[in-house]
């Protein structure tokens, strides 16, 4: 069990270092995002080396599926972002800090670093490492349900109810489309990363 605390705390203690307001700036955020994707991708590869045989296929239809799975994400994002907007007077503001953290950065810089590195380094951690070897030490459901929750509960150190609201509700859908096709991982990892680039750079909510 240790081999799933011991990275989970490691990936809580650099998500506090990234959005807690004491540690923030200390350095650039895509900076410590990147440096953080790169030492979840490697405990993954260091913990679980098979997931890529095991897992992952690129052929078209995990490519197309990651795709929809993203565009449709998109449109989910875009009915609660008016509906949250119409319920709450915090909501808006609270998405507007989300966006405020690209402010001044290169949206091609960003692109590629969400698309290549950030987004599939979070998927290959949280759903290849971490939800599997849950899966695996109790039961699926198990192992989905906590993963997804613990996705959330790491961004609440930005004190941002919508961003942890927001990590819940992707952690959720590609956590369910883990527990439900376990071997589809690659199509994940694309959704992952063309959402990230969609709903941060190039279509903004």
């Amino acid at each position: 069990m240790k081999r799933v605390i011991i990275p989970l705390l490691i990936a809580a203690f650099l998500w506090f270092f990234m959005f807690s307001p004491w540690t923030s700036g200390i350095f650039n955020f895509w900076t410590a995002m990147s440096f953080s994707a790169i030492v979840l991708m490697n405990m993954a590869f260091a913990l679980r080396p098979q997931w890529w045989v095991e897992d992952v296929k690129f052929d078209w239809k995990n490519i197309v599926g990651g795709v929809a799975l993203a565009v449709v994400l998109w449109g989910v994002f875009w009915v609660g972002d008016k509906a949250s907007a119409w319920l709450f007077d915090f909501a808006r503001p609270q998405v507007e800090l989300i966006y405020g953290m690209k402010t001044g950065e290169n949206p091609w810089l960003l692109s590629i670093l969400l698309l290549i590195l950030i987004g599939p380094a979070e998927e290959i951690f949280w759903r290849g490492y971490v939800q599997n070897a849950l899966s695996k030490r109790w039961n699926p459901n198990a192992g989905f349900i906590i993963t997804t929750l613990v996705y959330a509960l790491v961004h609440i150190w930005s004190f941002n109810f919508m961003l942890v609201m927001a990590a819940l509700v992707v952690g959720g859908i590609w956590g369910l489309a883990y527990r439900l096709y376990p071997h589809k991982l690659g199509a994940l990892i694309v959704s992952h990363a063309v959402w990230d680039v969609a709903v941060f750079v190039v279509f903004p909510i």
